[in-house]
């Protein structure tokens, strides 16, 4: 394998001097790029990245200088006169504008029936070097001069205010103040027919959101109050300010993430960003207002201290993970988002991170393919941030507050590594850090506890937890135990340990859920956690029965056993408990699929379970009722859709039929759409919501269309749905993993979709192999599979495309994963169908 060079190895740049002409109508554009900086020592030429571009012209020091393009997207330039010290490089350059999604790049939308256009940018991880000569490098920070030339008439965004603006020739010339010091990944513009909403923060910012007029401007709202509001929170829980004087934030029609912290100019999805108020979910508001912290929290954590190099991603990312909730917790307590944290989050990590093989926090990268994987969401971000919660637990929240404060005040404008955070926190809090941290962030994994007590004597064993197949494993973890009993280790450092029990208070592991292992209780000391579940806490309750799921998964206890377990949680009223009941109730379809009589029995188990909590609740709204009933609404609705209840199924129908889909109850709009598809006795209704779905502007609508669209159980519609998501005027490119996935994890179309992956993976790696989620692929196809013959269709399949670092990561546990739940269907169905029949 060819290592990754650092072209910063030969010269460290400290000044971009960039000018560039956009020609939207050709898709092409041209530029100047003066780059002063500092030649290194033994330099025998100086190297930029340089993808997809035309060179023109170079200059070294004002005379004309040798230049080649090397096949490792390098740009080679030479001069008699090189040597060590500083000097100044002009290249001049051109490229094409196209659709891939990064780099320089078009988004396509509608306003009243005309189509437009606008241009954007996506930089990160390394895409600057299709835009322009660069060191493309998170270490190699500089300040940058923008001028762009454009059409009149368009609004244009950069990172900096503007500096000045004229028009010449019949276009328009847009210069912005000099940027910061800051990586290459972090420069953007956008370029387009804009509107905006602006509010300043307390010190004075200038907080803008943006959007195309596709929109109405009152969609604006939401996300310019969180935004404030979030700075103003940051400014004094970090203690060092927002360092620019504004904050642009813009709802991008085409857009391949789900935002883009580029500093001071932030780029999202439209669903990431804009909130209508007659249409918009609770959940997706709260999902808007984490993003937004998200990316603020990065301004700090990735944009004023950056880490040296990919392999600390997760100082950027799974700091930005946890501030999204420590921001918005602080600004809507109401909203209990540690919750939705402990039922989203923290369930992704603990799901990904026990397959074998996969990735560790901090992740060796030694080529420019393998960037994209080391992004894994549950990991870097989820599982990371993770960490970061058990750390703020372990040090306490103004010891992590004064810590983080002397983290920026000594690195910022600078790039670190993982010590550099470690030393700071140990600096603040006394504590050493670095050695209670780095087992968690480099080893893979993480550890069950097994509990078991005898009379008074409790005895505690931990070893790393797996799902599926994996080889042994000797690592240890030092676990904060969070006890219930005093007498317990506060950390547990060895692989056994014992310690007296003597109160009659049940004996729990893991209070709050912020460290990041699982307990499997004998079953003494379960019998008396159910006896008190009613009382437990709600992140408790919630972490319990999803710990049994996994303990399930991974054959340490029998699956059947969730079915009384199951049945304990009746009663239960919390939102995010009922998340993890129907999440469990969903991995025990698989296990009935071939069984029609049993599958009715867990129909019918959801519909006793949630039969209460239906009742209490009904389909429509009361004035005054908490959030909380208002989410929990459309999961119980769903649960008596399943189990067949014929007064739900009549209810839906009714709704669907008297109400536009605009008009639908927002929080039950899917599972309205989605019964109707099921019932349909002809094509009507999946024609009338695909033409709606290519019509409509609101993103959250059209999600909630293409959720009910593809679970169809009807192959035909699903061989039609997988014409369509070729088509992008149908269907947006940046929709379309979406749609696969949600299709190849129909019962009615894995086998279907796995054939069609196969005939269309040439089209696949024509469209997306440029893509920054490319490696996501194989993990998407995998996650639908559950049969033998499609494990072993995987396997044949990707098995020679190993040779792609991009996707290697991937597929190696795709087929983990996939060769894990075969084996857990063929393990469990027939004791669980035993125990529905016997219901």
């Amino acid at each position: 394998m060819q290592l990754v060079k650092k072209l910063i190895d030969l010269f460290i740049p400290e000044h971009y001097d960039l000018s560039i002409e956009l020609n939207r109508v050709d898709r092409s554009f041209s530029g100047t790029v003066t780059i002063n900086g500092t030649v290194q020592p033994n330099a025998t030429d100086v190297r930029f990245h340089a993808k997809d571009l035309e060179i023109n012209s170079a200059l070294f020091d004002g005379k004309e200088a040798d230049f080649t393009l090397q096949a490792d997207d390098e740009l080679a330039v030479t001069h008699p006169d090189l040597s060590e010290g500083k000097h100044i490089f002009v290249i001049g350059f051109s490229g094409k504008i196209t659709d891939n999604m990064n780099g320089i790049y078009p988004g396509y939308y509608e306003v009243n029936g005309e189509k437009q256009e606008l241009l954007a940018t996506q930089f990160e991880s390394h895409y600057a070097r299709q835009a322009f000569p660069v060191i493309d490098e998170p270490s190699a920070k500089a300040t940058f001069d923008l001028t762009l030339t454009t059409e009149q008439n368009v609004n244009v965004l950069g990172n900096m205010p503007v500096k000045s603006q004229r028009s010449e020739d019949d276009k328009l010339i847009t210069t912005f103040e000099t940027t910061p010091r800051m990586s290459s990944y972090l420069l953007a513009w956008v370029v387009g027919n804009l509107q905006k909403k602006t509010a300043s923060t307390k010190s004075g910012v200038e907080i803008n959101i943006w959007s195309t007029l596709a929109h109405d401007s009152n969609n604006l709202d939401f996300a310019l109050d969180i935004a404030t509001r979030t700075i103003d929170f940051f400014d004094e829980f970090f203690g060092v300010p927002y360092p620019l004087p504004k904050s642009d934030h813009v709802a991008l029609p085409d857009f391949s993430a789900g935002a883009m912290e580029n500093w001071g100019l932030i780029t999202y999805r439209e669903i990431a960003l804009l909130v209508d108020p007659e249409t918009t979910s609770i959940a997706t508001k709260q999902y808007v207002a984490t993003v937004i912290a998200h990316e603020l929290s990065h301004q700090w954590f990735g944009n004023l201290v950056t880490m040296e190099w990919w392999n600390d991603l997760w100082l950027n990312e799974s700091f930005a993970e946890m501030m999204e909730f420590v921001a918005i917790d602080a600004l809507e307590p109401e909203w209990n988002v540690w919750l939705e944290h402990a039922s989203t989050s923290v369930l992704s990590a603990l799901r990904r991170d026990a397959l074998d093989g996969v990735q560790a926090i901090q992740t060796a990268v030694n080529h420019p393919d393998e960037i994209s994987s080391v992004f894994d969401p549950s990991i870097v971000y989820a599982k990371g941030g993770r960490m970061l919660r058990m750390l703020q637990a372990h040090l306490g929240n103004e010891n992590l507050r004064a810590g983080l404060k002397l983290y920026f005040e000594k690195h910022q404008y600078k790039n670190t590594s993982a010590q550099d955070l470690w030393d700071s926190l140990s600096k603040a809090s006394g504590n050493d850090i670095s050695s209670f941290m780095n087992a968690w962030m480099t080893q893979s994994g993480y550890p069950v506890v097994h509990a078991s007590i005898d009379r008074t004597k409790v005895s505690l064993k931990q070893e790393q937890f797996f799902v599926g197949p994996h080889q042994p494993s000797d690592k240890l973890w030092p676990i904060p135990l969070h006890s219930s009993c005093k007498e317990a280790p506060v950390i547990m450092e060895t692989a056994t340990a014992e310690f007296e029990h003597t109160s009659d208070t049940p004996l729990t592991f893991n209070k709050n859920g912020t460290a990041h292992f699982i307990t499997h209780y004998d079953e003494a000391l379960m019998t008396r956690i159910l006896a008190a579940i009613e009382t437990m806490p709600v992140i408790d309750r919630l972490n319990l029965l999803h710990e049994q799921t996994l303990l399930a998964k991974a054959g340490i206890i029998p699956t059947a056993a969730l079915i009384p377990l199951i049945q304990r949680y009746a009663n239960e009223t919390e939102e995010s408990v009922w998340g993890i009941i129907g999440l469990a109730i969903g991995e025990m379809k698989l296990l009935v699929e071939a069984n029609p009589e049993a599958e009715q029995k867990l129909r019918q188990l959801a519909g006793d379970v949630s039969k209460a909590q239906y009742e209490r609740l009904g389909w429509e709204s009361k004035e005054g009722e908490p959030e909380n009933d208002t989410k929990l609404r459309p999961l119980v609705i769903s649960l008596a859709l399943y189990s067949k209840n014929p007064q739900a199924i009549e209810t839906a129908n009714s709704l669907y039929a008297e109400r536009a889909t605009k008009k639908l109850d927002s929080e039950l709009r899917t599972s309205i759409l989605a019964n109707a598809v099921r019932q349909a006795k002809d094509s009507s209704v999946v024609d009338a919501l695909l033409e709606e779905y290519v019509k409509v502007s609101n993103s959250e609508l059209r999600d909630d269309i293409a959720a009910a669209l593809t679970s169809t159980e009807k192959v035909e519609d699903i061989k039609r749905f997988s014409e369509a998501i070729k088509d992008s005027n149908v269907i947006r490119r940046q929709d379309f993993t979406h749609w696969l996935a949600w299709l190849i994890r129909n019962r009615y179309g894995r086998d279907f979709m796995l054939q069609w992956v196969q005939a269309e993976w040439s089209w696949i790696d024509e469209k997306f192999s440029n893509d920054p989620h490319y490696d996501m692929f194989p993990r998407y196809i995998a996650s639908g599979l559950v049969t033998e013959a499609q494990l072993e269709q995987y396997r044949s399949f990707f098995t020679p495309l190993l040779s792609e670092l991009a996707l290697k990561r991937n597929i190696k546990l795709g087929i983990t994963e996939l060769e894990g739940r075969v084996e857990l269907i063929k393990r469990e169905s027939a004791a669980v169908q035993k125990a529905l029949l016997e219901l």
